[in-house]
């Protein structure tokens, strides 16, 4: 895999963490390119043969991350995967070329991006349509010297699930279905929910759903899944690649009104570095297979079957006969 294991890569790595640091620490204010690397921008797109792969440090950010490490490394390249915590600190990272490939969403960078640009209160770009989200995340993208390639088909989103005996009882599939049903709905969220326009607010305006109260018990935690199984709550806020659902017998209601945005994985890459179409061929390979079950299905592997990424990674890669079997 591309992360190793073994004291060579180990080392390589955390000298690689480091340095990533030190470059964050000095560039962390900036809003665009040095002047030392302005140039990059408009330089060929390049095809370094050792490549830095960030991870965000959660599970599926680190399950990407194995993931595009180990089709670069089978496509000839050396890779190295570099855990870096947060976006503030990996994005100015990657316009430096200090990490070359990170795994991202869609919408979400590209009003992040947005936001570093004009300010907090800047109105989003992002949309749940994915060809005007992706047009406005290159644009954003481009004049960083990153590059972002191709989403996939999975996607990471805000979602709302209840419990099956509920839905059947009301005969619920989506979210128009609660809202015609006109029921009380207490949703356990974080309690930043109230204000969120793709939470509590736009679940009232597109669908029309009576929110009555939020129970600020969090995204997907294990409180607010109990809450809606014990028939406390009646629907929860997670994400679309919770895959612990079962074991609260809770089930998803498709947002058929696309009140989400388009939150697909997609890989962005430093252009001066890993810009060129071999790198962009060899991720692009998992664009065709991986979907939004799929990454629920890996992510449970880690959480709940506590496996390591890496092994986790390379099965499903192997699975899906885009590496050889080891």
């Amino acid at each position: 895999m591309g992360a190793g294991a073994g004291p060579v890569r180990a080392g390589r790595t955390a000298l690689a963490a480091a340095t990533v640091l030190a470059a964050v620490a000095l560039t962390g204010c900036a809003t665009g390119p040095s002047l030392e690397t302005r140039s990059a921008i408009t330089a060929s797109p390049g095809d370094s043969r050792d490549l830095a792969i960030g991870s965000a440090g959660f599970t599926e950010s680190e399950l990407l991350a194995h993931m595009y490490a180990a089709l670069l490394d089978h496509a000839g390249y050396r890779t190295h995967i570099v855990t870096v915590g947060n976006r503030e600190l990996y994005e100015p990272a990657l316009e430096a070329g200090q990490i070359d490939v990170v795994p991202e969403y869609a919408a979400t960078f590209a009003d992040w991006l947005h936001a570093k640009n004009r300010g907090s209160k800047a109105p989003p770009v992002a949309s749940p349509d994915l060809d005007a989200t992706m047009a406005a995340l290159r644009g954003l993208t481009a004049p960083r010297g990153l590059t972002a390639l191709p989403a996939g088909r999975a996607v990471d989103q805000n979602a709302f699930a209840v419990s099956a005996a509920y839905a059947r009882a009301h005969h619920l599939k989506t979210l128009s279905d609660l809202g015609r049903a006109k029921l009380p709905v207490r949703l356990a969220a974080g309690d930043e929910c109230v204000q969120r326009p793709f939470c509590a607010p736009g679940l009232k305006k597109k669908y029309g759903i009576n929110i009555t109260a939020i129970d600020p018990k969090g995204v997907g935690t294990t409180p607010a899944k109990q809450a809606v199984q014990n028939g406390q709550d009646q629907m929860v806020l997670t994400t679309s690649t919770d895959a612990t659902l079962d074991q609260f017998a809770l089930v998803l209601l498709t947002d058929d009104r696309k009140l989400q945005n388009a939150d697909y994985v997609l890989p962005v890459v430093n252009r001066a570095r890993a810009g060129g179409p071999r790198p962009a061929a060899a991720l692009n390979r998992l664009n065709k297979v991986l979907t939004t079950a799929d990454l629920a299905r890996l992510n449970e592997q880690v959480d709940s079957w506590r496996r390591l990424p890496a092994d986790v990674a390379r099965n499903y890669l192997e699975a899906k006969g885009l590496l050889p079997k080891s």
